[in-house]
């Protein structure tokens, strides 16, 4: 680790020279990379700067103990030696925080898909659930919630449900929710009090700026049709619904929830603008070598993540092989309780990659 940050010190200081040139200062898209590159060091190279003091303060302190012959002196220098070791022990873990490379999609709005899975009206029912586990813990963070797209069943359930996530962090906070749901429960048209499995796949979408996806003439094929509902006035009587093909890939993204043409397919648009952009993320994750992918963060929607477990009142992650009695809780919103762990485990897996095995 010392010598990544010595690399990062260096770095920093060329960086601080190329500002102060004129001829830098007069361009200002360079200035902008090179001060965005600053603000990204400054804080490791403050907290590097401090940690060395405090090596340097720990060894006087050691010679102190060794060379001094005055009692008083010694007993000082042992207090001051014990304060600066704890100082040195936090700053190294401060550091190694910083030292995690950061997520730039961390920060964004997100959409959310649930679909259900095997396990035919239960597993509707469990999506259901899910919609309103993650409608409650968006709650707590106050958070934005807006339905896209949503496809119900009679017993309050869903066949697939989507909908849009906005608030600072959302994206960061539930991006490792992604992956197969599974749920162990005697459905309620279970007569003779049997156990069942069903699941529901949840798909964590960060949300694509404009700039970042951009369709080409004839990428997009778009269909309007009649919405369906249950009847009544759920039932337009107009094409306000909204289909659109991404023809390269063959994405489709359906929404009829507005009354709106237009409303719909401004929808549709930024639900296929996730898709696409999350489809480009997981190719580039697919670049990275098997030995620097993990399975928290491999994306994969078809691996199962997580059990909820209702006889026995509890919740499993495999992923991180944490079980919590707490499901009740869980299914309220507290997915801190899980999520926390999760991200923990996934910085500390970061962190190894981020610093050579030679520096370890």
């Amino acid at each position: 680790m010392i010598e990544k940050l010595r690399d990062i010190q260096a770095k920093f200081s060329r960086i601080s020279e190329e500002m102060a040139d004129p001829d830098v200062a007069s361009d200002p898209e360079r200035y902008t990379k090179l001060a965005r590159e600053y603000s990204e060091l400054e804080a490791i190279v403050l907290k590097t700067r401090e940690y060395e003091k405090v090596l340097a303060g720990i060894e006087e302190s050691k010679s102190i103990i060794e060379d001094e012959s005055d009692d008083e002196l010694i007993e000082m220098a042992r207090e001051e030696l014990g304060e600066l070791e704890g100082r040195s022990e936090s700053l190294q873990k401060e550091i190694q925080q910083l030292l995690i490379p950061e997520d730039p999609n961390d920060s964004k709005n997100t959409i959310v898909e649930i679909r259900a899975g095997t396990g035919g009206d239960e597993a509707a029912l469990f999506a259901g659930d899910l919609y309103r586990m993650y409608m409650k813990y968006c709650e707590n963070n106050r958070w934005k919630t807006e339905t896209i797209s949503a496809n119900h069943t009679e017993r309050n359930g869903y066949k697939e449900i989507v909908f849009s996530i906005t608030g600072k962090g959302a994206f960061g906070r539930l991006k490792f929710e992604s992956g197969v749901h599974r749920v162990q429960r005697v459905p309620e048209t279970e007569s003779q009090g049997r156990v069942h499995t069903s699941a529901a796949s949840v798909a964590i979408l960060p949300e694509a700026e404009d700039i970042e996806v951009e369709f080409k003439e004839g990428d997009l094929r778009i269909d309007t049709f009649r919405a369906s509902g249950k009847g009544g006035q759920h039932v337009n009587t107009t094409d306000s619904a909204i289909r659109i093909v991404h023809v390269p890939t063959g994405i489709i993204v359906s929404c009829q929830d507005e009354k709106s043409q237009h409303k719909n397919k401004a929808k549709a648009l930024k639900v296929m603008k996730a898709r696409i952009y999350d489809l480009e993320m997981r190719k580039q994750q697919e670049s990275v070598s098997s030995q620097r992918r993990n399975m928290i963060r491999s994306g994969d929607r078809s691996e199962k993540i997580r059990t909820y477990n209702f006889p026995q009142g509890r919740v499993t992650d495999h992923r991180i092989n944490l079980t919590l009695y707490r499901l009740e809780e869980v299914l309220h919103g507290s997915l801190d309780l899980l999520i926390d762990e999760i991200r923990i485990a996934d910085q500390a897996e970061r962190l190894r990659e981020s610093i050579p095995a030679s520096e370890e």
